[in-house]
């Protein structure tokens, strides 16, 4: 028996030690494109013909899309280690890469430093790819609080880099050589933190002693996925001793046509937040929000804003009686936010900067909380090869929506001078 398993059970320490590598690894899934993101007014500047942020959007979502069809048809049989690792790794180098094409070119712009951009936005899309479906589908065979914690973590690598943008605007200026060492700043961070994730999920996240709990009773519910990271760990599967470990509900095996049938909603409901969060975020921000009093703060402002707001969302249904739990509520609400599209466009023609602010707030706020509301309830009640399943399937939604909602970004471009 592996007594540090023991340990966990009857320690919290094991449950927080986990809960906050989730934290951190949820930060590095997202921290690498949310770097690009945010310092797009750089690339504005350098590509002011290319639509930069439109552009290298789409790109990162066509190859997360297309990654993931593939990888969810075949999560059942994937290394879940490999598949994780070779996603923040490539992470890691994509940020190196954004370092070195932007002193090689001497921070030029034109069409090769562009497609070079491009380049590491696909990257960056097959990255997420791995890593996102990877991980959500990895923690939903444990327990809903690390589902949350690396949800959250998603969020925060949002708030952290439209922190630290406006910091590093208000440092450098607002010159081309302040907008430059901007985003070298913004991709040497970026670079050593995903580095320290992949070190973070090789060696620490695979031997803390709840961890190890939770994928030996993965396997033995006839999980294939997570082999290699219990074997990392030396890990060994043992009963639980008090309510920190969950155990699992057995019920009978579902292939992935019935969990789809039986989960449609959720799958939709995932779909429409996303389709419209990303219809009007971060393309619209960049295209449509005029001439106000921030200047060329507002769009940082805005997408500060939408990043905080979404963080907060993520940490609501922690309290019990805050989360929503229907189903049918769920994906009402969620239908419900396309109202937020002509209230974006009145307000972006009408409304000043503090309707626009608090509307990017709402949008925020909604999309953080009905994602985890969505993807902490989703996997109740299932063994562990099917809450991987679902997890992938889920994300696979998350990633169609984005991609809609990233195509239809570009209806705001109607009528304006390209």
């Amino acid at each position: 028996m592996d007594t540090s398993i023991v340990a966990a059970t009857t320690n919290p320490k094991g449950k927080y030690c986990a809960l906050a590598v989730c934290w951190l690894l949820g930060i590095g899934c997202l921290l690498a494109w949310n770097s690009m993101l945010t310092i797009v007014d750089y690339y504005a500047y350098l590509f002011p013909r290319y639509h930069p942020s439109n552009i290298i959007t789409i790109i990162y979502q066509s190859f997360a899309i297309g990654a993931l069809s593939v990888l969810v048809h075949k999560e059942a049989r994937l290394n879940t280690r490999r598949r994780n690792l070779f996603g923040y790794s490539l992470f890691s180098l994509g940020s190196l890469a954004v370092l070195v094409l932007d002193l090689a070119t001497s921070g030029r712009g034109g069409i090769g430093s562009f497609i070079g951009v491009c380049v590491i936005s696909a990257a960056f899309g097959l990255g997420d790819a791995h890593v996102l479906g990877g991980m959500i589908g990895d923690l939903s065979m444990m327990t809903p609080k690390f589902l949350q914690s690396f949800l959250a973590g998603l969020a925060a690598s949002g708030a952290l880099t439209s922190g630290l943008r406006l910091v590093t605007k208000a440092a450098f200026k607002n010159s081309r050589d302040g907008l430059r060492k901007g985003a070298i700043l913004f991709f040497a961070v970026s670079a050593s933190f995903e580095l320290v994730c992949v070190l973070l999920y090789a060696f620490v996240f695979p031997r803390i002693p709840i961890v190890k709990y939770y994928r030996g009773e993965a396997i033995l519910q006839g999980a294939e996925t997570v082999a290699a990271d219990l074997a990392a760990g030396g890990g060994t599967q043992v009963a639980p001793t008090n309510q920190d470990v969950e155990a699992p509900r057995y019920v009978r095996r579902l292939n992935k046509r019935d969990l789809m049938l039986l989960y449609s909603d959720l799958a939709v409901t995932l779909f429409s937040v996303y389709v419209l969060t990303f219809s009007i975020f971060p393309g619209f921000l960049s295209e449509d929000t005029g001439k106000h009093s921030l200047g060329d703060w507002y769009a940082l402002v805005l997408i500060a804003v939408f990043n905080v707001s979404d963080l907060v969302g993520r940490y609501v249904p922690v309290v019990k009686k805050l989360k929503m739990k229907s189903r049918r509520g769920l994906l009402i609400t969620s239908l419900g936010r396309l109202l937020l599209i002509p209230a974006f466009n009145i307000t972006g023609i009408y409304g000043s900067q503090g309707w626009m602010i608090s509307l990017m707030s709402v949008l925020g706020f909604s999309n953080g909380y009905l994602t985890v509301c969505v993807i902490t309830s989703a996997t109740h009640d299932l063994l562990a090869p099917e809450q991987n399943a679902l997890g992938n399937l889920l994300v696979f939604f998350i990633s169609g929506g984005m991609f809609v909602g990233v195509a239809c970004d570009w209806l705001w471009l109607i009528g304006k001078d390209w």
